[in-house]
């Protein structure tokens, strides 16, 4: 999993409450298992007609939001399923935090889990922030995740909490196999042991 240190770029605004999984990544593209692939059909129902062309009225297809790595989303984000294809698809568009004053318990852990830092902020910080994000491309956020803290083009300062061992895993970019890659060398201690004691197994 990518490391997540710190992060200067491109924030879309996303005002609308309630954004499910299912519309985050329909469920027509949970075919697959791969991780990668899926952030073309990212927001598909609102970034694309029936016959496949762009909206052009949905931010994702601006111009300006094109390259966007942060989110900013009004209350309840990741709502509904508890498909792990949303944030896959966050992820594969170029998407690497998300700012909102809720999310849904299973969406918000499974961001941590693939690399994403989903950031909880009172609704009159993500007001700011989503008016800082309508002002387009040349108005980049920042996001550090080692001082806890997210700065607007304007170099105002919004502190955000994270629980510390999700913040230790994204800073060194450890997912569940990475965590127990971590104690390798116990594990194989452990093997070599029981292969002495009971060479029968």
């Amino acid at each position: 999993m990518e490391k997540f240190d710190k992060l200067t770029g491109i924030a879309a605004p996303l005002p609308l409450i309630n954004i499910d999984t299912d519309m985050i990544i329909p469920k027509q593209f949970l075919k697959t298992i791969k991780r990668s692939g899926l952030g073309a059909n990212l927001f598909d129902e609102m970034r694309f007609t029936q016959d496949g062309a762009e909206i052009e009225s949905f931010v994702l297809n601006q111009p300006a939001y094109r390259e966007a790595q942060i989110l900013v989303a009004g209350d309840n984000f990741g709502c509904g399923s508890s498909r792990e294809h949303a944030p896959w698809a966050l992820l594969d568009f170029g998407i690497r935090c998300v700012i909102s004053t809720s999310f849904a318990d299973i969406f918000f852990n499974n961001c941590f889990k693939n690399g994403i830092l989903p950031i909880v902020l009172p609704k009159e910080a993500v007001d700011i922030l989503m008016k800082d994000a309508e002002k387009g491309a040349n108005a980049r956020m920042t996001v550090d995740l080692e001082a806890q803290s997210v700065t607007s083009s304007d170099g105002e300062v919004f502190a955000f909490e994270v629980d510390s061992f999700k913040k230790h895993c994204l800073l060194n970019g450890l997912d569940d196999i990475g965590l127990t890659m971590e104690k390798a060398a116990a594990i194989d201690a452990f093997e070599a042991q029981a292969q002495t004691s009971r060479p029968w197994v």
